[in-house]
Order: C-alpha cells, then structure tokens, then sequence
C-alpha cells in the first residue's frame, strides 16, 4: 500500500523558506546599492558588536555551517570589510574582525535595513513581528543538530 503524500502546506521547512526568500529577498533589495546581502549585513552587524571572534563562534552565532559562513566571508574580506587570520591561542583556529571599512559599511548600511525592518513591522504588525522572531529563535532550541558531525 502507498504512503499518503502530505499536502504541501503541511510542511514546515517549505513554509519556512518560501518565508525566508521572500523577506530575505525584501533586504537584499534595499542593502543592493551598497554591495551588500542580508547575510552580508548580519555577519557584520555581529562582528561589530563583538570583538573578533572564531569562525566556529560566529557560525553558531548566525545559525550557518562554517563551511557556507566561509564561503560567505571571502567576498567580505576580498573588499576588506573583514579580516580573517589564525587565532594566536589555537593554530587550528581563525579569528574573523571587521575592519574600519566593514564598520563603515555597516554604518552606511543601517538605514536601508532599518527601512525594511519598519516597512514589515508596519505591514505585518509590530507584535506579531515581535512573536514571530521570539517563535523563530525558539525552533533553535528544539534539539536538532543540523551541522552536527
């Protein structure tokens, strides 16, 4: 006997994600003219409020797999917005900073983001925006292990 194939809305990583390029796109819009993406954006907003950290860190930080964090950081340290180097207590390890320019870059971009920040938060209610981000960092803590080994 066949197995039931579930209907398409059912399915939460579908959801997720249609979500996700949908209002990812949105951003990648408005940071365009300043050469950035919204992950582009996101690496340097928490490297600016950090003082250098390791790859690993940053990774778990954004919720990525260092190898696609590392694909992401080598445009961003080809313009020089960051700097990535060995670690000086763990040879095994790279420590990623922004650099002055990331951090003007960043500045410059702030409010193009904070333009669609608002811009959602008003088309989608600033409440439900509020829950939707408190609902999201929750599906964090779930249990899975995407990147485990």
């Amino acid at each position: 006997m066949a197995t039931a194939v579930p209907r398409a809305d059912w399915c939460n990583n579908l959801a997720l994600r249609k979500a996700s390029r949908y209002l990812g796109a949105s951003y990648d819009k408005a940071l365009a003219p300043l050469g950035l993406r919204a992950t582009q954006f996101s690496i340097l907003h928490v490297l600016g409020l950090r003082d250098g950290m390791t790859i690993t860190r940053l990774a778990d930080i954004i919720a990525m797999d260092r190898t696609t964090l590392a694909s992401n950081l080598k445009p961003l340290e080809r313009e020089g917005l960051v700097r990535v180097e060995p670690s000086a207590t763990d040879r095994r390890a790279r420590v990623v900073t922004i650099t002055p320019a990331g951090t003007n870059r960043f500045k410059a971009a702030l409010p193009l983001w904070e333009g669609v920040q608002a811009e959602f938060e008003e088309r989608f209610g600033a409440e439900r925006a509020t829950q939707l981000r408190a609902d999201l960092e929750a599906v964090l803590a779930t249990g899975f292990a995407p990147w485990a080994e």
